[in-house]
C-alpha cells in the first residue's frame, strides 16, 4: 500500500518473478503516476477527501486475507491521519502481517533528526544546528505534536517489522525497534542491457577497463519536484551545474526535467552522463539507483555509512558532494577537468547496482523477511 519512486511496483515485479502473487495499492505517487494494480488517488475539489473514503470503504473487503500488507509510511492513504487510525486496525484485523516501510518522511526521521541529531547534515540539521528553511520548519510542523506522530507511533510499536531503505532511516528507527527493524535496500529493475555475462559481473572483482575514452561534452541531468527542491537541495544542486557549465560550456551541458511524468522522465534521463540528485543524503535513493542502473553517474549522497550497511568495499562509484553549492561546484569542475574519470565511473554504476539492488535479489531478502514472519509461532 502506497508509493514512493515506485519501490512498490517495482518490489511487485521481483516479488512475481519469484512466483508471489502482489496486489499494488496506491496513488501512483501523484504526478509520477507509476504503475499500480488498484488506484487510489485523491480526487480533485473540495470533497476529494470524502470521495476517496468512500472508496477506500468499498475496497476494504478486497483488503482482507493477505499474508503481508506493508505500508509505504504511516500515510498510506490520501487522508487525514485520523481517518487512518480505523483503516490500519482493519487491515491489522483482517490479515496475518503488517509491514511498516521506513521509506520516507515520518515522525521517526523529522523528530530523530531535529532532536537527537545522529547525521553529520540531514532534511533538518547542519551538524547540531537546525534548519530553519521553511520545507523543514513544514515538515516539522506537520509530523511533531500532531495526529500523524500518534499514528506513527502506534503502527511502528504495533507492527510484525519495520523495514529501512537507507543507511539514513535505519540510524533513526532501530535504536527504538532494534529486533524488528531490518534494512533491505531499494529494488531496481536492471535495465535490458545489463548483461550478466560480462565479466565485470554482480559477483567478480572488478576488471581494468581499457580503452578509456574521455567523454565530452559531459551530460548533466537534474530531475526538479514540485515543491521539494528546496527541501531535497536540487535549486543549489541547478544552481552550481549551470554556473559549471557556463564556465566550462564545451565540456558540460545541463538537462533538466520538471514535475514530468515518470515513462518521459526516464526518457529525458537516457543518454544522459551524470544525475544530481538529493543533496542533503548520505544515500543513493531510487532516483539515483535508476540512474545509475543505465550507467548514469550519481552525484549525491555516497558517504562512507552508504557503502557500510551494503557491506561494499571495492565500488565506491558515487561522486559524494558536501551539503552546500561550493562542494557541487568543485566536484562539478572535477569532472569537467577529468572527462577520463567518466567511463570508469559509468560502468561501475551498473555494476553497484546490480550487486546491491536487482530488485529479484531485493524481493528475495523481503521474500526472508516475510517467510519469518509468518512462521512464527501466534
Amino acid at each position: 500500500m502506497g508509493e514512493y519512486s515506485s519501490l512498490h511496483s517495482t518490489l511487485a515485479e521481483g516479488l512475481r518473478t519469484l512466483g508471489h502473487q502482489v496486489t499494488v495499492v496506491s496513488n501512483g505517487d501523484f504526478w509520477k503516476d507509476y504503475p499500480r494494480d488498484v488506484d487510489v488517488s485523491r480526487p480533485e475539489g473540495h470533497f476529494g477527501g470524502l470521495r476517496l473514503l468512500a472508496r477506500v470503504v468499498r475496497l476494504l473487503p478486497t483488503w482482507r486475507g493477505y499474508d503481508v500488507v506493508q505500508l509505504v509510511n504511516p500515510m498510506f492513504l490520501e487522508l487525514r491521519a485520523e481517518r487512518l487510525f480505523s483503516i490500519y486496525r482493519y487491515l491489522r484485523h483482517h490479515n496475518r502481517c503488517i509491514v511498516l516501510g521506513a521509506f520516507g518522511i515520518d515522525w521517526y526521521w523529522v523528530h530523530t533528526c531535529s532532536t537527537e541529531m545522529p547525521l553529520r547534515y540531514s532534511d533538518f540539521n547542519f551538524g547540531k544546528t537546525l534548519r530553519t528553511d521553511k520545507p523543514a520548519v513544514r515538515e516539522q510542523a506537520d509530523w511533531i505534536g500532531t495526529a500523524k506522530e500518534r499514528l506513527n507511533k502506534t503502527i511502528a510499536e504495533d507492527c510484525d517489522a519495520i523495514v529501512t531503505c537507507l543507511y539514513e532511516y535505519d540510524v533513526c528507527y532501530r535504536p527504538h525497534f532494534p529486533q524488528k527493524t531490518h534494512f533491505i535496500p531499494l529494488p531496481i529493475k536492471i535495465t535490458p542491457s545489463y548483461n550478466p555475462s560480462n565479466p565485470i559481473s554482480p559477483i567478480s572483482p572488478i576488471s581494468p577497463i581499457t580503452p578509456i575514452s574521455p567523454i565530452s561534452p559531459i551530460k548533466l541531468f537534474i530531475g526538479i519536484s514540485r515543491g521539494r527542491s528546496a527541501y531535497k537541495g536540487t535549486d543549489i544542486m541547478l544552481e552550481a551545474a549551470q554556473a559549471i557549465a557556463k564556465r566550462y560550456p564545451d565540456r558540460i551541458k545541463v538537462v533538466k526535467a520538471e514535475g514530468v511524468p515518470y515513462h518521459d522522465y526516464q526518457r529525458l534521463m537516457e543518454g544522459s552522463d551524470a544525475l544530481l540528485d538529493q543533496l542533503y543524503s548520505y544515500t543513493p535513493a531510487m532516483n539515483a539507483l535508476l540512474a545509475m542502473s543505465k550507467g548514469i553517474i550519481c552525484i549525491g549522497g555516497g558517504e562512507p555509512e552508504n557503502y557500510e550497511i551494503i557491506n561494499e568495499h571495492e565500488l565506491h562509484p558515487i561522486i559524494n558532494v558536501e551539503p552546500n553549492y561550493e562542494s557541487v561546484c568543485q566536484q562539478l569542475e572535477l569532472l569537467a577537468q577529468h572527462p577520463e574519470d567518466v567511463p570508469q565511473l559509468k560502468q561501475q554504476s551498473r555494476e553497484y547496482v546490480a550487486r546491491h539492488h536487482d530488485h529479484v535479489k531485493v524481493a528475495r531478502q523481503y521474500e526472508q523477511l516475510y517467510l519469518s514472519l509468518l512462521n512464527q509461532p501466534t
